[in-house]
């Protein structure tokens, strides 16, 4: 996808005040069956760890999009190894990108699971201030550690998966 595809922040602002997203997060495990979380930097879920992800474009395919979120977010060229669909979930937040009060973001999750080595050199993006790889154990023992993505490994936090 190229820079046309993208909207303005105000049109995306709109976009978020009234309609859903479609994203894609990246549930990354190596070889210990640690989970690989970014610092986000930026709204919603600012400082907190989370699973990489990022947002669908219009246009653009599921799996052109898996590709690009999987290169801009880990740094991995082509796309990474094979991924595994692990399922739809919401994410509801009650902030947005831009800060403006008032306005949530409503999230559609196509969660899918990465098996990924330890040092496969990936790299954090403009939106991560570091990645780091978690035992599940302190994933959800961790406050910092988002809720949304705490979900993917706790049952009881599931209710936020699409049936």
């Amino acid at each position: 996808m190229n820079d046309a595809s993208r909207l303005s922040t105000d049109l995306f602002l709109s976009v978020v005040t009234h309609a859903p997203l479609v994203s894609i997060d990246l549930v990354c495990r190596n070889e210990r069956d640690e989970v690989l979380l970014g610092m986000r930097r930026n709204r919603p879920a600012q400082d907190r760890w989370f699973v990489p992800g990022g947002r669908i474009l219009k246009g653009e395919r599921v799996d052109a999009a898996l590709c690009r979120i999987v290169e801009a977010e880990l740094g991995l060229a082509g796309g990474g190894p094979a991924p595994e669909f692990l399922g739809v979930f919401e994410h509801l937040y009650e902030d947005n990108f831009a800060g403006v009060d008032g306005i949530g973001t409503h999230y559609v999750v196509l969660a899918y699971q990465l098996r990924l080595d330890t040092g496969a050199g990936l790299a954090a993006d403009a939106q991560h201030s570091e990645l780091r790889w978690f035992p599940i154990g302190e994933l959800l023992a961790s406050p910092q550690v988002h809720e949304h993505t705490r979900a993917y490994f706790d049952a009881r936090l599931r209710m936020t998966r699409v049936p």
